[in-house]
């Protein structure tokens, strides 16, 4: 059976279901702040938790990747639903050789996207959820210029006419010459964001994208297979994509690691928490026969 229950989190309908004595587990999708109230409201009666949180998420391009395959890739996975989605980039990595070519293209793509009514075939983006959290992104835009960040693509709210001017509206928007440790770039933004920065060789690479308290997913564009592979085991995320974002078979475990999540769902490992084993150990001697 399945009932869905409106209501708010502190005080409502959320904190009466996680603390309530006749719920065997608790599953969450949503902030990582969220998942850890919900933890320690699961505590007192010893409940499972199952939780995908946010993200901060790299990708890492290489100079020997399909140019245009990663740059279309990148697009997607940085701007989809307005940059609302937990797998989104925010951090892009670009090796030296090709970051100009990385970031001229990026550029490009972002300029192209078109804002507007959503019935509109024309239209590839839309709006943030609400203008609370527009004023959340924007005050990530004037961070990353107070520390010096170039932006090279949007930086500001559009001007889309007075017929759409009450919608939560937000310029696509890349950042350059932002330092990894600002925050910016360390904390999750959950829009049309990401900053580019260079790097050297595959050790400085990895470094710099698990140096985070996120950990739910990353990408690795190169036409090396074998680079490939090792670059994604060495990603301390739940799910590494290599030359492409967002595929997914639905029987593969699904999570994320650190401030993203605790355990792993689809397919049969979602069984492992929606069940619970029981050992039934019976006597077969002569006299219970």
């Amino acid at each position: 059976m399945f009932n869905l229950v409106h209501g708010f989190g502190p005080g409502s309908a959320g904190e009466f279901l996680t603390t309530h004595e006749g719920i065997d587990g608790i599953t969450f999708t949503g902030e990582s702040s969220t998942g850890s109230a919900i933890m320690h409201a699961a505590a007192s009666n010893v409940r499972p938790v199952s939780f995908e949180l946010g993200g901060k998420n790299a990708a890492l391009v290489f100079a020997d990747a399909d140019l245009e395959a990663a740059v279309d890739g990148l697009t997607r996975s940085i701007f989809t639903n307005t940059g609302q989605v937990c797998l989104c980039t925010e951090r892009v990595y670009i090796q030296r050789p090709i970051f100009d070519d990385v970031v001229a293209g990026l550029s490009e793509r972002a300029r192209g996207l078109t804002l507007g009514q959503p019935m509109d075939p024309r239209t590839t983006t839309g709006p943030l959820i609400s203008l609370t959290h527009r004023q959340k992104v924007l005050s990530y835009l004037e961070r990353a210029k107070q520390l010096g960040g170039e932006a090279i693509v949007g930086g500001g709210i559009p001007n889309l006419g007075h017929e759409l001017s009450g919608g939560a509206w937000i310029e696509p928007t890349l950042w350059t010459g932002l330092s990894h440790d600002a925050p910016v770039m360390r904390e999750e933004v959950f829009g049309p964001v990401a900053g580019l920065i260079p790097f050297d060789d595959e050790e400085e690479a990895v470094r710099l994208a698990n140096d985070t308290k996120y950990g739910l997913a990353a990408s690795v564009w190169t036409t090396n297979l074998e680079r490939g592979h090792r670059v994604a085991g060495r990603m301390n995320t739940g799910i590494t994509w290599v030359n492409t974002w967002f595929l997914r078979d639905l029987r593969s475990p699904f999570g994320g690691a650190g401030l993203s999540g605790i355990g792993r769902e689809g397919g049969t490992h979602s069984l492992h928490f929606y069940t619970q084993p029981t050992n039934v150990c019976v006597n077969l001697s002569e006299a219970t026969r």
